[in-house]
């Protein structure tokens, strides 16, 4: 990944005015309804078009446009912070926000023109962006089969992807394709054209209602300033889009301290060998529980500061300040794959760990506690952990180039 993406003139990108007490007055009551039917969508698998409306109504789609523009002029920190919230309410309705989120962001560090004021008056109605950019079998974003091709003063998309988080919740599908001469481009189409088709297969035993299956484009009209060379979206794409999963692996991790202390205090008997007769004064199970909400405070911490590397980022983007943009991509990309060592091991450890404290009980379906654990192992797959320590250790001994190239032959960077 090079830094290719740098301005032309000024961007929308201001510092932010937020304050945390505005912005948890605003959603906390939101996130607390959403949470309410979190069992029930679970169990039978309804999609939460509801609870997406009412983020809309409260301006979860346009919190990080400044407040000079209309929207609420929040900080990537304080975003990631609430989307961590949302998890914790709701880890489905949290993930079908990342690409959304990820697109403002990119209109964000786009410089001003008509077309572009056109997306901002796009989110500021509260219009919803989905999609994805990976191919089923094995296609790399080196190989991509989807075409975007020119057609008057638009383009027409043709293709198949898979992953399409949040398209039955969109407006608007992000789809990635390449023109006959082979360069990359992403197109923005309604969602709504006879020509898309969006299928509810997704088959993984998580995250089962982000409408995260197949989208299949026939001829899809892209309009004028609604298709953008790849090498032009925003220079911290990729780490927006891992911190987004983090910051709702970290909302599993609260739901789960969350529920786990429920559960214990509901537990009305205890094992012989038991330090004490009532489950929720057993110091060996009161330890687990702890250890379960230390679990929370790395993972929150690791999510917090790795936010404000992106907002220094983004804020050397906006300065146009191509030399510290350049080295921050570099310390994000770092801070980016060490907050994802610690979340997930943060994640999958608190979600198998909170059952010791449980007993038999624990696994009720009732409760439906393996939620959690299917969720963090469904969001652990997206991008390659098992890589990332090696990576790291290579830029601290070595100073080898901790930044992908996402683009190299025969390379994916599609999170599959």
């Amino acid at each position: 990944m090079t830094d290719t993406a740098a301005p032309t003139a000024p961007v929308y990108l201001e510092p932010a005015t937020a304050t945390d007490s505005e912005l948890d007055e605003r959603f906390a009551p939101v996130f607390r309804r959403i949470a309410e039917g979190n069992l029930e969508r679970e169990r039978k698998r309804e999609f939460a078009h509801d609870q997406v409306s009412w983020l809309k109504a409260a301006g979860l789609g346009r919190i990080r446009i400044p407040v000079a523009d209309g929207g609420l002029g929040a900080s990537l920190e304080q975003t990631f912070a609430l989307l961590a919230a949302l998890a914790e309410a709701d880890a489905n309705v949290a993930h079908v926000w990342r690409n959304h989120l990820a697109f403002v962001e990119d209109r964000l560090n786009a410089p001003r023109s008509a077309a572009n004021d056109r997306w901002i008056s796009r989110f500021l109605a509260g219009e919803f962006v989905g999609g994805g950019w990976t191919e089923a079998n094995n296609g790399t974003l080196a190989a991509m089969a989807t075409t975007i091709r020119p057609d008057g003063n638009g383009h027409r998309v043709t293709g198949a992807k898979f992953y399409a988080t949040g398209s039955l919740f969109a407006d608007w599908l992000d789809v990635i394709g390449r023109t006959d001469d082979g360069t990359l481009l992403t197109a923005l189409v309604r969602r709504d054209h006879p020509g898309v088709e969006l299928v509810d297969d997704w088959t993984g035993f998580g995250q089962q209602t982000t409408a995260s299956g197949t989208a299949n484009y026939t001829d899809v009209p892209a309009e004028d300033g609604d298709v953008f060379p790849v090498t032009e979206r925003f220079a911290y794409q990729g780490h927006f889009y891992q911190v987004a999963i983090l910051a709702v692996l970290t909302g599993i991790v609260r739901a789960t301290l969350r529920d786990g202390v429920t559960a214990l205090r509901s537990r009305g008997r205890n094992y012989p060998q038991g330090l004490d007769p009532v489950p929720a004064s057993d110091p060996q199970l009161l330890q687990v529980i702890g250890g379960v909400s230390a679990y929370g405070f790395g993972a929150e911490s690791a999510l917090r500061q790795t936010a404000r590397e992106l907002d220094r980022l983004a804020a050397a983007h906006a300065a146009d300040d191509s030399v510290e943009r350049a080295r921050l991509i570099r310390t994000a990309q770092v801070a980016t794959d060490q907050a994802q060592l610690v979340i997930i091991d943060a994640a999958l450890n608190a979600t198998t760990e909170v059952f010791d404290a449980l007993g038999a009980s624990g696994v009720s379906t009732s409760a439906l506690l393996d939620r959690h654990w299917r969720n963090a192992r469904t969001l652990a797959s997206h991008n390659p952990r098992v890589y990332k320590a090696r990576i790291l250790g290579d830029w601290v001994v070595n100073g080898a180039d901790p930044v992908p190239d996402l683009f190299a032959a025969g390379r994916g960077g599609q999170g599959n």
